[in-house]
């Protein structure tokens, strides 16, 4: 009898719950975990992926943020006039907030990484069943080394 893999286990509850939530991005994640974890591709591939994905991740989201300025949807001269509008300078001072928050949770799951289940538990529960997106774990981690008063 093959010895158990409950990880195997939590990659397929997550699947379903991709699938059952019509979440996409939770879909696709676990299913490329899946086949990484059940093929011999884990040997090579997914210690990449677990060293480096998170840093991949952040450059294709960053990547999708500054697109509009890239095709021109937004203009040079719209983002000179953000520094006018009172809405636009909250938008960067939240914007400046959240990126430090960030910082915090990188160094949190670094230091404590008996929370990193805890957080990737509910950003996956956030995506699945509140139509949220994956970028929580970070800002959670953030926001939790604020709790307990951690770096």
């Amino acid at each position: 009898m093959s010895q158990f893999d409950l990880n195997l286990v939590v990659l397929l509850i997550l699947l379903a719950c991709g699938i059952f939530s019509h979440n996409t991005a939770v879909t696709i994640a676990a299913a490329v975990l899946l086949v990484l974890k059940i093929t011999p591709l884990h040997e090579t591939l997914l210690p990449y992926v677990q060293a480096h994905g998170l840093n991949i991740g952040v450059i294709i989201l960053t990547i999708g943020v500054l697109a509009p300025i890239a095709s021109g949807k937004i203009s040079g001269d719209s983002i000179l006039k953000s520094f006018l509008s009172w809405k636009s300078l909250l938008a960067i001072a939240v914007g400046i907030f959240v990126a430090w928050l960030g910082g915090r949770g990188v160094k949190l799951m670094t230091n404590q990484p008996n929370v990193v289940a805890g957080l990737l538990i509910g950003t996956v529960a956030g995506v699945a069943f509140l139509r949220g997106v994956p970028v929580g774990p970070l800002i959670a981690a953030g926001i939790l080394s604020l709790l307990i008063s951690t770096q």
